[in-house]
């Protein structure tokens, strides 16, 4: 602008040709017909709907990026379902509070740690897999979206030369850019799960493969990249493209193919990547999923964990009804009462690592239907686990009398240092015996080549023996013999008081098969001589040559009589 006046492009025209140009232009336009309505038509039914409809899909619109974006790959097709019948904004926003709360780890917290990891994953997908599209979009944001972090990832970012293994074929050959992921578990698809990306068009945009030749850049090439069976005459590069499996996989020299590249099995994998995995009991699953409590059905659940590797452990999860609490029904010339078990086992953030079902059948000659109902029953599942902090979920149903019980306790894994003394739990047990040769390793209670069937509830009569059973690693061994140098201490004392009822010590070298990795005890301790009551029980290892000691405590109860046996 310049004083009094404004300039055109290089030009200065005067404030008054501009008043002037103006006017021109009021006066050349049409003169407003003095007929114009000024009342609206009022809209028909058709176009009113119309209105309506287009008003309510612009404000769906927010909705619609959560459904579709935000929580495309977590919903379920139930949740999605309901959620689409909604016709208000204010259902629509109660649903998604309810929905982040029904995964919420600590739902007593103003944190919900599971929606903050969910959006960290979009971010990080985002940030990380972009290419063209963002990175939520691409394949690897949604497995990485749906599954979290792998456990390990090998990346070829560059392609180039590679070493084909010999599931592949052997022999080397050079590729497009593409990363293996792998997870130690998927729940559905179960344990080493592979899974490969593939960019072809080298522009950053990894596809999820079936097809592991699909990254051999030299496929099409006659005579490059050749398989060691095509490099010795065995086999035509000709016939990969013969195959029947959908891969162009060479024949390798031994031949035949690893089961899980498999035609059905990379299918079934494909499929279960991008769906949810199936669930046996699914009224078992909802109820887990949405939160509800039961408190009908008694049960009883103890989680025992002992070590296999410094870097997995067993956790021993034992299950426990007493058949009293059960409905019996005359089936097949029988009573038959059917418990149906649903556990997981996920990460505090909900993610889940595993699950198991068990239906837990009771049958009753008519005749012994008294004599049954005095039994308990008890079922074990034993899941491996890596050190950390996990949720247990235990949905019990029984399916005559409908009665349901939720069951849900963190677990604790331990992580049991390599130089350092530590024990597995303490476990007291109703039977602790060697298993046969050929059960060894297999069926429930079984650790090692011993079966122990903990007491669930800890409850004991005077005229059982209480099986006692503890591991405990790494004893430093001596510098000369290489053996350890300890003792296993035991004590019980009246519960609440510091009165001692039993005292006694066992040493290292009076345990059978005892080495300084570890250590088993395994005792049947008859209770005659203690007095109806409750007791503590400490198990103490002293290592003498490393200066260390732990103790392992656990409460019981005596009592004159216990009604009732386990049945497995």
């Amino acid at each position: 602008m310049a004083a009094n006046g404004f300039r055109f492009s290089s030009y200065w025209v005067s404030p008054f040709v501009v008043s002037a140009l103006g006017l021109a232009v009021i006066l050349a336009l049409p003169a407003v017909s003095q007929k114009r309505e000024t009342v609206a038509k009022p809209l028909s039914e058709k176009d009113r709907k119309k209105k309506e409809a287009k008003l309510r899909k612009e404000l769906e619109t927010p909705f619609k990026k959560w459904l579709n974006e935000d929580v495309g790959y977590i919903i379920t097709d139930e949740e999605r379902k309901a959620f689409k019948v909604l016709n208000t904004d204010e259902e629509r926003e109660q649903f998604i509070e309810q929905f982040w709360l029904r995964r919420d780890p600590s739902p007593d917290t103003q944190e919900n740690e599971y929606k903050e990891e969910h959006y960290r994953r979009i971010a990080y997908s985002n940030e990380r897999f972009a290419s063209g599209i963002p990175g939520w979009r691409t394949d690897r944001g949604r497995i990485y979206i749906a599954y979290g972090p792998p456990d390990e990832i090998d990346s070829h970012p560059s392609g180039g030369s590679y070493n084909r293994p010999q599931a592949e074929g052997g022999g080397t050959t050079s590729t497009y850019p593409f990363e293996d992921w792998r997870y130690r578990y998927i729940e559905g698809l179960g344990n080493d799960i592979n899974i490969e990306f593939v960019d072809t068009t080298m522009s950053g945009e990894y596809r999820m493969t079936m097809d592991p030749s699909e990254k051999d850049a030299l496929l099409y090439v006659p005579g490059a990249g050749l398989t060691q069976a095509e490099e010795l005459g065995l086999s035509d590069k000709s016939a990969r493209f013969s195959r029947t499996d959908g891969t162009h996989l060479g024949n390798g020299v031994a031949g035949s193919l690893p089961v899980s590249y498999g035609e059905f099995e990379r299918l079934n994998q494909f499929a279960k990547l991008q769906s949810p995995p199936p669930i046996k009991f699914k009224d078992l699953e909802a109820v887990v999923s949405t939160r509800i409590t039961y408190n009908i059905l008694p049960m009883l659940v103890r989680v025992d964990y002992v070590r296999v590797t410094e870097s997995s452990v067993l956790a021993n999860i034992t299950v426990q009804f007493e058949n009293h609490d059960l409905q019996f029904q005359a089936k097949d010339g029988v009573q038959k009462s059917v418990v149906n078990l649903f556990g997981r086992v996920s990460t505090m953030t909900r993610r889940p690592v595993t699950t198991f079902e068990k239906p837990l059948e009771i049958n009753a000659p008519n005749d012994m239907l008294q004599k049954y109902a005095q039994q308990r029953s008890i079922y074990q599942q034993s899941v491996p686990l890596s050190p950390g902090r996990y949720r247990l979920n235990i949905v019990a149903k029984d399916t005559v009398a409908g009665n349901m019980n939720n069951y849900e306790v963190a677990l604790d894994v331990p992580h049991f240092e390599e130089e350092r003394l530590a024990s597995s739990s303490l476990i007291l047990a109703d039977t602790i015996e060697k298993l046969p040769t050929r059960s060894i390793g297999g069926g429930m209670f079984s650790i090692g080549d011993t079966k122990v069937r903990p007491r669930v509830g800890e409850k004991f009569a005077r005229g059982e023996k209480m099986g006692i059973y503890l591991q405990v690693y790494n004893f430093t061994p001596d510098e000369k013999t290489h053996k350890p140098s300890g003792s296993i201490d035991y004590e019980i004392v009246k519960a609440g008081t510091t009165e001692k009822v039993l005292e006694f010590s066992e040493d290292l070298s009076r345990i059978p098969n005892s080495s300084s990795s570890q250590v088993t005890v395994e005792k049947l301790l008859p209770l005659q001589s203690l007095a109806a009551g409750n007791y503590t029980l400490r198990v103490k290892a002293v290592d003498r040559n490393a200066n260390q000691n732990v103790l392992q405590q656990s409460n019981f109860s005596v009592a004159e009589t216990l009604e009732g046996r386990a049945r497995q």
